[in-house]
């Protein structure tokens, strides 16, 4: 009998019986990204956890339905920072991607039976790295089509000569005839290289270390000669303080980009004489922090306004706006949705993905009225997942406020227990879970997410936490981690749980406290600072700060000096931030997940964690998988990993989950 026949039951919380398995979570699971137009076709990509963890691109045709394109054994994902994204672009029907096994680009077109490699095999495996590709059309730099990316060297030599690997941005021949030019070189960070409509001019964002894209960055222009070759580049904004992004050159030649000047990422063009306007001025994000290359924030439709996602209050809404009224803030576009990204133009309206509290997040199609901010239509491209249960058990964000240490007020998306067919006893309270986002720099996404509703379909309740230092609310409240990861992100999670608490809505005895990556950081660095938590779990946690300073990639290397201090001058504060060093104050029980090929977050982190915990007889469960790297994509492992970590929780909370689950290694209950 399905659960969704049963009569309303009284069991305690955490042992309600839900339809939400963690096999569901990952049957058919596919996270949309990176959606495009290509003439009358849209494409887009689809992170497959069911693959493997592979990036399959997916075609639709004008009144057909969505088609797989890369063939076995092919995956559209970038190794550049590590993070990668903006490993494909599509003109005229033929795609050039960068291949997750070798990190070659290739090339499949119309009449292709396979993907035809356009970049020689480097002198290292994935030795050569490409990102953020466009499509320069024949005739405008020569001879053939050219290819635009950004270039990351690995190469011996390069690294040898550089201390590091090399950032590039470079310009190769469509039809791997001819080795690649190097268009810009210096800075060590480039992104977003979008040539001019007529190819005279190549504009891109640029920044070194100690910052990152959202701290500060440089808008450049070049002029563009045979060669082709850049000539002639100069700053026109950014630098300081300020975060600039998503250049790109609009219909009538203009220059727009996104940038934080005031406090907020708005819109801003450049004149005809250099001058920088500001274009539609809020006090809400049009823009978000670079971890991933290709994010787009805004989109130039073709009836001559603006589509963008406007970030306020923990939801993402569609805006419009006429270039024409500057001063006019953009048009609410009301979708039914709460969270949008990636608008990309489409004749008659706007691409985005985008999902709500009962709906994921999916290629939709909108169609816009001419004036106004009216939706005429709103098309799921992508048909939803037959889940077997409808929208009766999902619980959806509410998001609150409250107030943390020295008078600061913090934010949360509070998801509360929901079953329709389940009722705790009378006087019992749910048991709670802080989520914390990664980043730390992130924003939890207010939109249908099954890994909160496995939670809170079985009884407990989750506050996602966007703490001090999360993306949403300005540069401001962004900032608050200067200087102070490990505390400000820890106070923020700690004052939520005891908010919820104090306020009768979650049980004080019963609370967890779970994370990945940096939000791992902040559950171990709040485990072993304060004895408000019950219970945690770290997925790919960073259990010692000082080694990730010393021993992680590029594009984070210098990460630390912002959020910490510059390394090795206060070596002193890493050593007292990290989690590692404080274990003889770890006082609850945890349950620790990490991937093997793991490069951000090396494993031995995890196995002095557990060390720790079993000297001092403390219950844990420790899963470590084979193949995963910082984050895990493999569908048997995501769930072995929820299933584990709900099994871990019934043993600390004293209750029995209905779900059969084979006992996790760990040790000390």
């Amino acid at each position: 009998m399905s659960a969704d026949t049963n009569a309303e039951q009284t069991q305690a919380y955490g042992s309600w019986p839900s339809p939400i398995t963690a096999e569901r979570l990952v049957e058919g699971a596919a996270g949309p990204g990176e959606i495009r137009a290509d003439g009358e076709e849209v494409w887009w990509a689809e992170a497959r956890p069911t693959e493997g963890g592979r990036i399959q691109l997916v075609r639709l045709r004008p009144g057909g339905a969505p088609e797989d394109v890369l063939p076995e054994g092919f995956s559209a994902r970038t190794r550049v920072h590590e993070y990668g994204g903006a490993a494909w672009t599509v003109r005229a029907g033929v795609l050039v991607f960068a291949n997750w096994s070798d990190q070659r680009l290739y090339r499949l077109g119309p009449g292709d039976d396979a993907p035809v490699a356009i970049t020689a095999e480097p002198r290292e495996t994935a030795g050569l790295r490409y990102a953020d590709l466009t499509v320069v059309p024949a005739g405008q730099w020569g001879e053939g089509e050219w290819l635009v990316a950004v270039r990351e060297s690995h190469e011996p030599a390069a690294v040898e000569a550089h201390g590091e690997a090399v950032n590039e941005i470079v310009a190769l021949p469509l039809d791997g005839t001819r080795p690649a030019r190097v268009l810009v070189t210096g800075p060590d960070f480039v992104s977003s290289p979008r040539p001019a409509a007529d190819g005279s001019a190549l504009a891109w964002t640029q920044w070194s270390h100690p910052d990152m894209p959202w701290d500060a960055a440089e808008l450049m222009v070049a002029a563009i000669e045979a060669g082709p070759r850049t000539t002639g580049a100069q700053a026109v904004a950014g630098g300081g303080r300020e975060s600039v992004l998503q250049p790109e050159w609009g219909p009538d030649g203009a220059l727009w980009f996104a940038s934080d000047r005031t406090g907020w990422w708005n819109l801003y063009r450049v004149g005809a004489g250099g001058q920088v306007e500001a274009v539609a001025p809020v006090e809400a994000e049009i823009g978000g922090p670079q971890w991933v290359f290709g994010e787009r924030f805004y989109a130039f439709l073709d009836d001559g306004r603006i589509a963008c996602t406007v970030n306020a209050g923990g939801f993402v809404h569609l805006g419009v706006l006429d270039p024409t009224r500057p001063e006019e803030p953009p048009t609410r576009v009301e979708t039914g949705l709460t969270w949008l990204s990636d608008p990309a133009a489409v004749a008659g309206g706007v691409l985005v993905i985008g999902g709500g509290p009962d709906d994921e997040d999916a290629p939709r199609r909108v169609r816009l009225a001419p004036t106004g901010g009216t939706a005429l239509q709103i098309e799921r491209l992508r048909p939803a997942r037959d889940f077997g249960f409808d929208a009766r058990w999902f619980s959806p964000p509410r998001p609150i406020e409250f107030d943390s240490v020295a008078g600061r007020t913090a934010h949360a998306l509070l998801y509360l227990p929901k079953n329709p067919h389940a009722q705790a006893p009378a006087g019992a309270l749910p048991p709670l879970i802080v989520s914390i986002h990664g980043g730390p720099t992130a924003q939890a996404p207010a939109v249908l997410n099954l890994r909160i509703q496995y939670w809170t379909s079985r009884g407990f309740a989750v506050a996602d936490v966007n703490y001090g230092g999360s993306t949403g609310y300005g540069r401001e409240y962004r900032n608050l981690l200067y200087d102070s990861w490990g505390i400000v992100d820890v106070e923020d999670c700690t004052a939520v749980a005891r908010h919820l608490a104090d306020t009768g809505v979650v049980d004080g005895t019963k609370l967890a406290i779970r994370g990945g990556s940096a939000g791992g950081y902040t559950t171990l660095a709040a485990l072993v600072g304060n004895d408000v938590f019950t219970a945690g779990a770290s997925h790919f946690g960073v259990a010692d700060i000082a080694a990730l300073a010393r021993h992680t990639h590029k594009f984070e290397s210098r990460y630390l000096d912002r959020l910490v201090g510059p390394y090795p001058e206060a070596e002193a504060v890493y050593r007292a931030r990290s989690p590692i060093n404080h274990t003889d104050h770890l006082s609850s029980p945890l349950a620790v997940f990490q991937g093997l090929e793991d490069e951000v977050v090396p494993p031995a982190q995890a196995e002095m964690i557990v060390a720790a915990l079993r000297d001092k007889k403390l219950p844990y469960v420790y899963l470590a998988f084979e193949g995963e790297q910082h984050g895990f994509r493999r569908a048997e492992n995501i769930i072995r990993a929820l299933e584990a970590e709900l099994w871990f929780y019934g043993r600390v909370f004293d209750f029995t989950p209905a779900d059969p689950i084979e006992p996790p290694p760990g040790g000390g209950f």
